[in-house]
């Protein structure tokens, strides 16, 4: 094994998000000091004044005497061996620009629910081939998860995902916590495709919902789309792997009915009239399920996977298709 994460191993978060905010406060439960860095300057100092993040999760309060901030990503990278990055892809290659440091000789856990747009890669396969990260040096962070009921410390659970069983063990001492039960796995392919599959199909709820379509429809939308998952990851990255686990149809779960989710809300927008860039104005998140549609879309023309859900989504948001008369055409494909 190339590389093994241990206890000594430091921690730095790349984004100031709720989840990457989140995540700072799960390290913090186990770590004796975390590295955060924070590019936009008002929230960076007041973390460091006010102890909290002014834009998300307000009501988590940091010990900011084991805080490492920094709006200079060069020193928070040089200062860690474990590196989470924890900010939407679509700005994932422009908070990454300034990096000098060498990103090779570190272990660098994704916790980006998206594709690389313009890549057609996910993130671990976009900083494999940009930043000569082995993958055996590579992890995820995955599972039914919304950053607002961690900083309720509400139950919640989370995945580690390394191809060294070893290092997804030591990744999980240190995101495990009294509301955080961790489990394991090496599907590194599969699990990071699902969190990007699932954002998708939970846009394709909301635009359900927003057209009036019930919960006997959604029920049947939801396992019509788990099924439809099942089929791209067997197809592009063949492995032995439990779908039913929380990795993968659990978040696909929590995200299609969770009133936290923004993909969900993206979608209800669409339904209830609102057009693709007025639904993208009106959010004040990132919908990571928005880029994956075309993303996904482009990346099946090379296997040909039958994906009515995604595709339907796809022309909502790119084709300018009818909600209503997609949603319509799609209901005689659903079994």
């Amino acid at each position: 094994m190339a590389f093994r994460i241990d206890r000594q191993s430091r921690c730095a978060v790349i984004g100031y998000g709720s989840w990457a905010t989140a995540l700072v406060k799960i390290l913090l439960e186990n770590e004796t000091s975390v590295g955060w860095y924070i590019r936009n300057r008002e929230v960076l100092e007041s973390v460091r004044r006010n102890e909290t993040n002014p834009r998300y999760l307000r009501d988590v309060h940091f010990d900011t005497g084991r805080l490492r901030t920094s709006d200079d990503l060069n020193e928070t990278v040089r200062s860690a061996e474990v590196i989470v990055l924890a900010v939407p892809s679509v700005y994932l290659k422009t908070t990454l620009e300034p990096l000098a440091e060498p990103l090779s000789d570190k272990f660098v856990i994704s916790a980006i629910k998206g594709i690389v747009p313009g890549e057609l890669v996910t993130v671990a396969e976009y900083v494999n081939r940009r930043y000569g990260v082995p993958f055996c040096q590579l992890g995820i962070v995955s599972g039914p998860c919304h950053a607002e009921e961690v900083a309720l410390e509400r139950l919640s659970y989370l995945t580690a995902v390394c191809k060294e069983p070893e290092n997804a063990r030591a990744l999980g001492e240190k995101i495990g916590t009294p509301y955080i039960s961790v489990s394991y796995s090496t599907d590194i392919y599969g699990i990071e495709y699902a969190s990007v599959l699932k954002n998708i199909y939970a846009m394709a709820v909301g635009i359900a919902l927003g057209l009036g379509y019930g919960d006997n429809f959604v029920a049947v939308l939801i396992s019509n789309a788990a099924m439809e998952m099942s089929r791209f990851m067997a197809e592009t990255y063949p492995a032995q792997r439990d779908t039913f686990a929380s990795a993968y149809l659990g978040d696909l779960l929590v995200t299609s009915y969770s009133q936290f989710s923004r993909n969900r809300r993206f979608g209800l927008m669409i339904g209830k009239g609102y057009s693709v860039e007025a639904a993208r104005v009106e959010m004040s998140m990132v919908a990571e399920g928005y880029y994956a549609a075309e993303c996904v879309m482009r990346i099946n023309e090379r296997y040909g996977v039958e994906m009515p859900i995604a595709r339907a989504v796809y022309g909502i948001l790119y084709e300018g298709e009818s909600p209503a008369a997609s949603l319509k055409l799609l209901t005689g494909k659903l079994i």
